[in-house]
């Protein structure tokens, strides 16, 4: 099965004509060295060793910053396969899709030098054209993110497939219905975070005045918001669930904790967790009992019909 990524070709795309035009994508973060030899299976791995080379590179930085960069450059060096699609801004509204068609090249002094070859589709996808859902994710600020499960309507966005039948996909989710109803919760909640409990206390982190804490990359997949304190003494760990949650949750939120412990925790910080669904029950309230580092928040959902 072949997977969709966005990929970002310089900040506000300003390198995206040079790579249409070359075939190619790429990524920089001033990284200067050939990582032909330096690319393990496993970005963990090559975070570990690369971390330490940004921040001495750019002092400045944090270390969600540097995983951020360490990871992406990982992901379009390696991480990205051959036969894979990518879908890059072209900085005008519209979007090219490409299929990566080789295998990682260092160009030393070139624009954006870790790359990889490109077979660009003639058509292109306007932005307008995208569902809500789409458009936010491909609106992220991340270098690259993964938009798999966007396949088939960017499918149908470039051809002639049919639009999906919408279904949960996610097992801890007992409730499609709801999930179908709920599938912009995370962008709205991100939108309308300052009004939120939340909100008061913590900010979606950000880099450089930039939000990167939605679907920030973990070693066990994007969690769906992390944030910081205001008194930057707190990470948090925000899992979403787009209907009735299972107590599955509760270990894939103990999951994701203990990556932004171990990965990008400083000295003195602490993480915390949150879980927000439509319901809890009685196994989440049971898991939680013994977990006081994860609190959790039931959403609802208003509508109204008023007459004109």
């Amino acid at each position: 099965m072949k997977n969709y990524y966005r990929v970002m070709l310089g900040r506000q795309s300003i390198y995206a004509e040079e790579c249409f035009a070359g075939n190619f994508i790429g990524a920089d973060f001033a990284i200067i060295q050939d990582l032909t030899d330096k690319l393990p299976e496993e970005w963990r791995a090559f975070n570990k060793e690369f971390i330490p080379i940004f921040l001495a590179g750019h002092p400045d930085k944090t270390k969600i910053g540097a995983g951020l960069a360490c990871g992406a450059l990982w992901t379009v060096s390696r991480g990205i396969k051959n036969g894979d699609f990518v879908l890059c801004p072209d900085g005008s509204g519209r979007y090219r899709l490409g299929e990566v068609s080789g295998g990682y090249a260092y160009q030393p002094g070139g624009v954006l030098p870790h790359r990889r070859p490109v077979h660009w589709l003639s058509q292109t996808i306007d932005r307008a054209d995208m569902s809500v859902a789409l458009r936010n994710s491909t609106g992220s600020r991340i270098t690259v993110i993964s938009i798999t499960g966007y396949r088939d309507e960017i499918e149908r966005l470039v051809g002639d497939v049919p639009g999906p039948t919408l279904v949960a996909t996610d097992p801890a989710v007992e409730d499609p219905t709801a999930f179908a109803m709920e599938k912009h919760l995370e962008d709205f909640l991100v939108q309308n975070w300052a009004q939120t409990d939340l909100g008061r206390e913590y900010d979606i982190y950000e880099e450089e005045g930039e939000r990167v804490g939605q679907q920030y990359p973990t070693d066990t997949g994007p969690l769906d918001i992390l944030a910081i304190s205001k008194d930057k003494k707190r990470l948090l760990v925000v899992e979403l669930k787009k209907g009735r949650a299972s107590d599955v949750v509760v270990g894939q939120t103990l999951r994701y904790m203990g990556y932004v412990q171990e990965e990008l925790a400083t000295e003195g910080q602490s993480v915390k967790g949150v879980i927000i669904a439509m319901e809890d029950d009685q196994k989440i309230q049971r898991a939680l009992a013994v977990v006081p580092s994860i609190v959790f928040y039931r959403y609802q959902i208003s509508f109204k019909l008023i007459k004109a």
